[in-house]
């Protein structure tokens, strides 16, 4: 690696990135740029700026990436119905190709060395946001400290905190380290501490968007969502920007105990790992665009979309937004979302969310050929030649086994 005279940090203001900034500067001696991502994380941010300019930072970068994030990232990915091992909405995976594209565009801006990020040496955010910054610049230096360091646990990094007079924010009453948290628009997450053992339940005081369903409203809500080529474009009549409907489905969800998430993942780097997700608004999104789909795609196109949609999760949880399997299966995926348009109604109760009405200009969905009543479009004596047609392969089939059988 080439001198490093000044790098751009990924920096949340948090115990982990607040003590690189001081490492970095002792270490490398280098000038440190410091980048704070508004992903709708909302209060941390300036705190983030405070700290970073306790710690002598002359450039900072707190850039509101919101409408970008949902608008290009967040609802391109739910066109697809994208879930990794079929329950994660991806919430902190598809944060990372915006993080590195724009830690990219400051160190070319403030002639930067290099860039540096807080993820771990165990962990898959490692391999985003350096995949992401090598498919946007070849060139670029990436400092990754808990690959370089032996502050190799959460109270090594405390007791380096409290040594440099570096404040650290306790982000649980009872003391111990804080857990390790991610936040945006789409989610926010936990892991460490007692979440580490799968067979311990999640207390509940430690969920911060959602109530829990059992002390949710009694009376459920119902919510009108408009789509337009398969991205929601206004809720209960009201046009939004896309961040604020991602938001207001967030409160609404939130407050119905929806989008809680226990999971055992698998991560890239191969071991198991247990997280713990609210995700209100995707969880609502997730239903609401499958219900739009459902009378707005032809079978086969559905049929398809499932089948290549484990693929699609596996290449952003595991890194590859910027890679060209990423952006041929999104172009499969936007010509098929054109004719998705038309509202859903999603009720919201205890935890649930459930599709209940679906309306669609472009709908496939024809009463005249699938009621029980009389029609006159429908034959039902053409369904024998097509039965037979199908069953003659099988019909073979048969007649072989019956003789081997002999």
């Amino acid at each position: 690696m080439s001198e490093v005279n000044k790098v751009v940090l990924a920096y949340s203001g948090g115990l982990d990135t607040s003590v690189i900034l001081k490492w970095l500067q002792d270490t490398y001696q280098a000038e440190v740029v410091t980048f704070t991502a508004d992903l709708g994380q909302g209060d941390e941010l300036e705190p983030a700026r405070a700290k970073a300019k306790a710690a002598g930072v002359k450039e900072i970068y707190i850039d509101d990436l919101r409408e970008e994030f949902v608008r290009d990232f967040v609802f391109p990915m739910f066109r697809a119905n994208t879930v990794y091992e079929g329950e994660y909405l991806l919430g902190t995976s598809i944060a990372r190709p915006l993080i590195s594209k724009r830690l990219i565009e400051i160190a070319k801006e403030t002639n930067a060395d290099a860039i540096a990020h807080g993820a771990t040496g165990k962990g898959n955010d490692q391999v985003r946001f350096e995949l992401g910054a090598y498919a946007l610049n070849p060139d670029i230096q990436i400092i990754a400290p808990w690959r370089e360091w032996d502050l190799l646990s959460r109270e090594k990094l405390m007791a380096y905190a409290e040594k440099h007079g570096i404040p650290v924010e306790m982000k649980h009453k009872q003391g111990g380290s804080p857990y390790s948290m991610d936040a945006n628009l789409l989610h926010i997450s936990y892991e460490g501490r007692h979440l580490e053992d799968p067979a311990a339940e999640a207390e509940e005081s430690m969920w911060l968007w959602t109530v829990s369903p059992e002390a949710a409203p009694n009376e459920a809500e119902y919510l009108d969502i408009e789509y337009k080529q398969g991205d929601i474009v206004a809720l209960n009549g009201k046009a939004m920007k896309a961040h604020e409907i991602l938001a207001e489905l967030n409160r609404v969800g939130g407050k119905h105990g929806i989008g809680r998430l226990d999971l055992v993942e698998g991560r890239y780097v191969g071991m198991k790992s247990r997280g713990i997700y609210e995700t209100p608004g995707g969880t609502i999104m997730l239903t609401a665009h499958r219900g739009i789909e459902s009378i707005t795609l032809d079978r086969g196109a559905m049929h398809l979309k499932d089948e290549l949609m484990p693929r699609y999760a596996e290449v952003i949880y595991n890194g590859f937004w910027f890679s060209p399997e990423r952006e041929m299966l999104q172009a499969m995926i936007d010509k098929a979302s054109e004719p998705v348009k038309g509202t859903v109604v999603v009720k919201l109760y205890k935890g649930s969310v459930s599709v209940v009405s679906r309306k669609s200009p472009y709908s496939l969905y024809s009463l005249e050929h699938v009621t029980f009543e009389d029609d006159e479009v429908y034959d039902h004596n053409d369904a024998a030649g097509f039965i037979k047609l199908n069953a003659l392969r099988l019909r073979l089939l048969a007649e072989r086994k019956r003789k081997m059988n002999m």
